[in-house]
């Protein structure tokens, strides 16, 4: 089943959502909850989708970054985004510790807010410890897009867009970004757009 994907100006958007028990996690509601997440990314499509993202204000997140999504992408492209396919995976209750300074930037859209997309600084390194979709302990060492993914979605159970960490003059229609910026290198985005 496909969940309706809530938009900007939705208050769930913008809540602390809660942390949720082992039993909750390992109950027949939760699973399917991960499942229509699942299904939903997929349809969308998307590489991440937390649980305020489908009006739910749980600490949960669903990713998975497929190697056709950046098919399209130049081996420089996927190089210089330390791109690599994710396997799915759920992340339930998060804590992320950033391994450095916001200093990588590339353009983020995001499924809450359709059609649009800017630059973002983010950092390189993070490690997230957290529960799986079982209830079990993980700790995530990721880098790369991978770490972006996650401090994308992570700062959704926060109630935090991208929209509060861009950088506003770089921020773009789709249709203007792939027409205009998409071929562009991030220093010429910056300084067309600064």
């Amino acid at each position: 089943m496909r969940l309706k994907i809530v938009s900007v100006g939705e208050a769930v958007l913008r809540q602390r959502a809660r942390p949720l028990t082992v039993t909750e996690i390992r109950s027949a509601e939760i699973q399917q909850l991960i499942q229509h997440m699942r299904e939903t990314m997929h349809d969308a499509p998307g590489v991440g989708l937390a649980a305020p993202q489908v009006g739910f204000p749980l600490q949960l997140v669903v990713i998975e970054d497929k190697q056709e999504y950046f098919a399209a992408l130049t081996a420089e492209q996927i190089a210089e985004r330390e791109r690599q396919p994710v396997p799915f995976h759920a992340i339930i209750n998060p804590v992320m510790h950033q391994q450095s300074v916001a200093d990588v930037e590339f353009f983020e859209g995001c499924l809450s807010v359709p059609g649009f997309t800017a630059i973002v600084p983010r950092s390189c390194r993070v490690r997230v410890e957290c529960l799986d979709e079982t209830g079990a302990p993980r700790v995530i060492e990721a880098s790369g897009w991978y770490a972006r993914i996650l401090q994308h979605e992570i700062d959704h159970l926060h109630g935090t867009l991208y929209l509060d960490r861009m950088q506003s003059r770089t921020f773009s229609s789709i249709e203007n970004h792939s027409r205009i910026w998409k071929s562009k290198t991030k220093a010429e985005v910056k300084a067309g757009l600064g």
